[in-house]
């Protein structure tokens, strides 16, 4: 992902997630830490006919990595895109060293979790309220040793 890409980005972003969108600003943030040397976020985009249909963001930080988002659009959710933009963001997080990866999913976001648990993704808590303003608690996931992770699962469809 790179600057010009976030306005399309942002606009996949409000439809996806009216309720709790990330800022320009947000995204602004993040992309500032995701070059150079000293570089510890990863951010892509996918694209089809030059429109911008999924993007996803990690941060490292030390031995641990955080997925900070996963979006498809809706015409094109079911195709695996979601499954490769993780296994980037895995291939990423193993890049970064990381040992452990951690993200949260809403509680009513079964698909995602699916997702997450075929990449070998494991429950270990709850956090109430996390998605604001809706109120809706996040299912906390942990997944140890990406690197073996996406060696081992298969991403087509």
């Amino acid at each position: 992902m790179r600057w010009w890409d976030i306005d399309p980005v942002l606009e996949l972003e409000k439809d996806l997630f009216p309720e709790d969108a990330w800022s320009r600003g947000m995204f602004w943030s993040e992309l500032a830490h995701s070059r150079g040397p000293e570089a510890t976020r990863r951010y892509l985009v996918a694209e089809t006919d030059g429109r911008i249909v999924g993007y996803a963001g990690l941060v490292a930080a030390g031995e641990q990595g955080d997925v900070q988002t996963i979006a498809v659009a809706r015409d094109v959710q079911g195709t695996g895109l979601g499954a490769r933009l993780l296994a980037e963001l895995l291939r990423a997080a193993t890049a970064f060293e990381c040992h452990e990866v951690m993200l949260e999913c809403r509680v009513d976001n079964v698909r995602a979790q699916k997702l997450y648990e075929r990449f070998g993704f494991e429950p270990i808590g709850f956090r109430r309220g996390y998605y604001q303003p809706g109120n809706v608690d996040a299912l906390v996931m942990r997944l140890t040793d990406p690197s073996s992770s996406v060696q081992g699962t298969e991403i087509n469809g």
